[in-house]
């Protein structure tokens, strides 16, 4: 028998050792998909309404001021006090306003005089019309005066601001300011899209966070005409029924508008998520085994659920946990 080489067995080595290395072997490493909570889309009624946020006005406000300078002699009432329409508030001095009166009785004796003369030929029918102009003027400067000497009140109202004290000399400002609170009254800016739905003398509720367990119905007073075109809002004014004064001006307020119920889908609120850097939100839709991103355009969020106007249909099944992990058309295992 013939010996083999050292040097062959070496060779035959190596060769076993290449042709092993070399083999393709089988990866059996199993793809680990996401797991991932569920729940479909509904249809129901949902509630068509629509909250804002408003400050609380007086519906009338008269800010109480001469035509003309002149120093304060009196004020009669403070802040808080209610006045009445047609109530004395501030007398003025009265200075040019006696010079006036004076002016006028003159006047009156020069014109009974010219009007003898005239009888006798003294003097020229146009003198004496002069003369009854001049009369004219100065009974309506007079009146003007005696107007601005002794301010009254135009409203029933509450005094909510007092500007100057008796002797002063009123300068840029109003002496006194007179709100009406019955009623009171807010404004809203309403999107235009619900520009014929809402009518005057509609109902809507107001709540206020000074009342938190009480609410409040008002009517719509008035519908602006023009649509604002860089928000593309309308104006709504509201009016209160405030006859215990209980509701004050500057008072937070959020107003409630129900118009009616339409059929909407419905899904979770944990479901929706937000993109990142935008306004824009999107859910989760598993079909075949896979997640599909869809953008939607969401509505009310009513308790634990959000309405969607657009990118879902019901009976889709949307992801309501694990989605923050997903990226679209991932598969992925559903687990109760």
């Amino acid at each position: 028998m013939k010996s083999i080489k050292l040097s062959h067995l070496v060779l035959l080595l190596g060769a076993t050792v290449l042709f092993s290395c070399g083999a393709k072997t089988e990866d059996t490493t199993e793809v680990v998909k996401p797991k991932v909570k569920v729940e479909t889309a509904i249809k129901t009624d949902v509630i068509q309404s629509s909250e804002y946020t408003a400050t609380i006005q007086s519906d009338v406000v008269n800010k109480i001021s001469p035509a003309m300078p002149a120093r304060i002699r009196k004020i009669y009432v403070e802040v808080g006090d209610r006045v009445r329409k047609g109530q004395t508030l501030v007398t003025l001095d009265r200075t040019n306003l006696s010079q006036s009166q004076t002016q006028i009785a003159n006047l009156e004796r020069d014109l009974q005089r010219y009007r003898e003369l005239y009888e006798v030929g003294g003097i020229s029918k146009q003198q004496i019309e002069q003369l009854e102009v001049q009369l004219e003027v100065a009974k309506s400067t007079s009146s003007n005066l005696a107007e601005n000497t002794t301010l009254t009140s135009p409203i029933n109202g509450i005094v909510t601001q007092r500007n100057y004290d008796s002797g002063d000399m009123p300068a840029g400002m109003h002496i006194l300011q007179i709100e009406d609170f019955n009623p009171v009254k807010l404004l809203i800016n309403v999107s235009e899209n619900l520009y014929t739905e809402l009518n005057k003398g509609m109902e809507v509720q107001v709540g206020l966070d000074v009342y938190p367990d009480e609410e409040f119905t008002g009517k719509v007073w008035l519908i602006h005409p023009t649509i604002n075109q860089a928000s593309h809002t309308f104006p709504v004014e509201i009016k209160i029924p405030n006859s215990d004064s209980r509701i004050r001006p500057g008072m937070f307020a959020r107003v409630n508008i129900n118009l009616g119920s339409n059929e909407g889908i419905m899904v979770p609120d944990a479901s929706v998520m937000k993109q990142t850097g935008s306004n824009d939100r999107h859910v989760f839709v598993i079909k075949d085994g896979k997640a599909n991103k869809k953008v939607i355009t969401i509505g009310q969020h009513l308790g634990n659920y959000y309405e969607v106007i657009s990118g879902v249909e019901v009976g889709d099944e949307i992801v309501v946990a694990g989605a923050s992990r997903l990226s679209d058309n991932q598969e992925v295992e559903i687990v109760q």
